[in-house]
């Protein structure tokens, strides 16, 4: 069976090089269709931004190599400390696909490679991308079919990402599958990757997301503590306010009574003393709890370091057009195969 199956291969391909006028012709096709569609796909740039974050303290206390051996086991030994941040490495690839962080992209400042003029994200994704010309009718049909309404503004001024149009949820879509955001489990370095068809653009975007990220992060992770300061700041304002005017009565009742001996004056005196000294007490232990709650911000502030910054790529991420035309030609050559075996099939059967 197999010999035969061998024959019937050599047969073909001895039929395939009889006629090479045939196979020639095929290449020849392949490779023109391969030059139409390469020359009409547009190229693709690639930026990366790579990121280590600090690893939170606590936990089990183990040794990184004791981690990093249970991790290539699948075990997470640190999996106790994810629970103090409820926010961790690996859910920030949910927050890169997020409706409303993507959605807050849009008003990003860009400048693009060919002519260096700003403007903003969205504006040049609907006026710079370019789609291959296959997709032409299903753009025509759209637009033709389109009724589309624009988003809806929402109390601040911002659109509200709940009532976008259809046009802006497409572009979120679009923008959710040019970038990306990867995080080593063993590691816990995060690799920020932006695909665009300007190289100047994806390396602003890159350190765009690169800097949102870390806002994002530190937000949350700093908000309980921030509440807190902003807590503790009212009550040593008021705190300080009390014992000025403690202060400053003392002070007033002192210098209008100097030569004053009398019992009643110093009863006074010392009352309004004693009451500035627990002002100024008061004060005080405000502001201790106070510089503690600035001390837990900058405690809870994650630290990143940029391992790689963004830079402009001045290769294309996208197959060599080179490569789609030789794609094309083995696609002739198969194609012209593949009809001389279905013509020898029949013949055999006939």
């Amino acid at each position: 069976m197999d010999k035969n199956k061998e024959i019937d291969i050599i047969g073909i391909v001895k039929r395939v090089i009889k006629n090479p006028k045939w196979l020639i012709l095929s290449i020849i096709i392949g490779a023109l269709l391969g030059v139409v569609v390469a020359l009409n796909t547009p190229k693709q740039y690639t930026a990366n931004v790579i990121l280590a974050p600090e690893m939170s303290g606590g936990g089990l206390g183990l040794s990184e190599g004791l981690s990093d051996m249970a991790s290539n086991f699948g075990i997470d030994l640190n999996s106790s400390n994810k629970g103090l941040d409820a926010i961790y490495p690996e859910i920030y690839p949910e927050i890169f696909a997020s409706t409303e962080f993507i959605y807050d992209l849009f008003q990003v400042k860009v400048r693009t490679a060919k002519d260096n003029e700003e403007k903003t994200y969205k504006e040049h994704l609907l006026k710079d991308t370019k789609a291959p010309f296959w997709s032409y009718p299903q753009l025509w049909l759209a637009e033709s079919l389109k009724k589309d309404e624009p988003s809806e503004p929402g109390k601040n001024g911002k659109t509200d990402p709940l009532k976008m149009s259809k046009e802006d949820s497409k572009l979120c879509e679009g923008i959710g599958k040019s970038i990306s955001c990867q995080v080593d489990k063993k590691t816990s370095v995060i690799t920020i990757t932006v695909t665009d068809q300007d190289a100047l653009v994806s390396a602003i975007m890159a350190d765009t997301l690169q800097r949102r990220l870390q806002a994002y992060i530190t937000e949350y992770r700093t908000k309980k503590a921030r509440n807190d300061y902003n807590y503790y700041l009212k009550l040593y304002k008021e705190a300080k306010n009390k014992y000025e005017h403690a202060q400053a009565a003392y002070s007033a009742y002192c210098d209008t009574n100097q030569d004053v001996i009398l019992e009643s004056f110093q009863a006074k005196r010392d009352e309004l003393e004693n009451n500035m000294q627990i002002a100024f007490n008061n004060m005080n232990q405000l502001n201790t709890q106070l510089q503690a709650a600035d001390a837990k911000i900058q405690e809870r502030t994650p630290a990143f370091t940029v391992l790689t910054k963004a830079k402009m790529p001045y290769k294309p991420s996208s197959t060599p057009r080179a490569n789609i035309v030789f794609m094309f030609m083995f696609l002739g050559i198969f194609i012209r195969t593949a009809f001389v075996a279905l013509k020898q099939n029949t013949a055999q059967k006939n």
